[in-house]
């Protein structure tokens, strides 16, 4: 059977000072009036029934996700004790989900992305779910086709067209993984037209991807086998800090896909948008005839092509302002350079720098 595997225990920093550690990006309405967690979730219907749907967020965050997913069961949430990177993650969620099902496919996702139309996505995960299912030896990774040349983004250099493909999307070997380019390599890949953006979205039997981290990562999976064997267990907390603390962070691409021999990409046939930062916002939500777009009140005065959000009843004025982002918050205001957005992940490390954990 399906399984959905969704990946939501990232911080997003870049979108400071509205997301915090207690309530990182995924957590917020950042594309329209619900949360990208909520968003993923809500995609799945249709394709995935919610008790096979399994959550894997951060300890800390397991209260506000429940309440975020209240139709997820409560054993298809698990709070990691720290952060180990993706491929603990998704060997300890395949672990889990085989207890239950020993040939169990697992579509693996972000929790963090725009992705339209959602039929469009439910048909692609069967599409890759039936190559699966037709060589279970077999990876599918979905690959965007680029746009422009992002610098932000890990890149899939296509090889040849997939023999079978059980669909409409495009399919195709893997060739190799490229990790995020300079501006120039970056063009070279968007000129070569062989290349596809990486969009983290991932289709295998549990089966096969444990056996890739065994044979690649066995230390790993020896910690993840001593958790779960406690997991019905009395020790399963303790266990869990204890043993997931000890594994070394590695991502799923670096463990097993860039080693891998049988790697297929389909070309997704949605539109895809990953939100690096509060541009991708004004892309999601649009903006008005000044160039603005405004989430809260807000009153501009020649203000063009900004970025302004507001919490509560609180009201922003702007005045004479072109291309800048406020974020207003009730303890902390940002004001920056819109062409500099970047440089918001700084932010982050200059509080932790200074002991302003209240911030963070």
């Amino acid at each position: 059977m399906l399984h959905a595997i969704v990946m939501a225990g990232g911080s997003g920093t870049r979108f400071w000072p509205a997301s915090r550690a207690h309530l990182p990006k995924q957590l917020l309405p950042l594309a329209g009036d619900h949360t990208l967690l909520e968003d993923t979730v809500a995609r799945l219907q249709g394709l995935v029934p919610a008790e096979r749907t399994l959550v894997v967020t951060s300890e800390r965050l397991e209260n506000v996700v429940r309440q975020q997913l209240p139709d997820v069961p409560e054993a298809g949430i698990v709070g990691e004790p720290c952060k180990r990177d993706t491929a603990p993650c998704v060997a300890l969620a395949a672990l889990l989900v085989s207890r239950h099902d020993p040939d169990a496919t697992m579509a693996v996702m972000p929790s963090d992305h725009v992705i339209r139309p959602e039929q469009a996505f439910r048909d692609a995960i069967e599409q890759a779910a039936a190559i699966v299912d037709h060589n279970p030896q077999r990876l599918v990774t979905f690959g965007i086709p680029p746009t422009y040349p992002a610098e932000s983004f890990g890149y899939i250099e296509r090889g040849d067209a997939l023999a079978e493909t059980h669909g409409s999307a495009r399919g195709f070997s893997v060739r190799r993984f490229r990790e995020k380019p300079p501006a120039s390599v970056a063009q070279e890949y968007l000129d070569a037209g062989t290349f596809l953006w990486n969009a983290g979205i991932f289709v295998w039997k549990a089966a096969t991807i444990l056996e890739a981290m065994r044979a690649r990562q066995p230390e790993c999976m020896s910690h993840l086998d001593a958790i779960v064997q406690s997991w019905d267990t009395p020790d399963r907390r303790r266990v869990f800090a204890e043993e997931f603390a000890a594994i070394k962070g590695i991502s799923i691409d670096y463990a097993v896909l860039e080693h891998a021999t049988d790697v297929a990409v389909l070309e997704a046939p949605f539109t895809w948008d990953d939100l690096g930062g509060w541009s991708a916002v004004a892309r999601q939500r649009g903006s008005d005839a000044e160039g603005n777009t405004i989430a809260g009140k807000h009153l501009g005065i020649t203000t063009t092509n900004s970025v302004v959000q507001a919490s509560g009843d609180h009201l922003v004025v702007t005045i004479g302002l072109e291309n800048i982002l406020v974020v207003h918050t009730p303890d902390a205001t940002l004001v920056a350079d819109r062409s500099r957005e970047e440089a918001v992940r700084q932010v982050v490390t200059e509080l932790e720098s200074r002991g302003w954990n209240d911030y963070l």
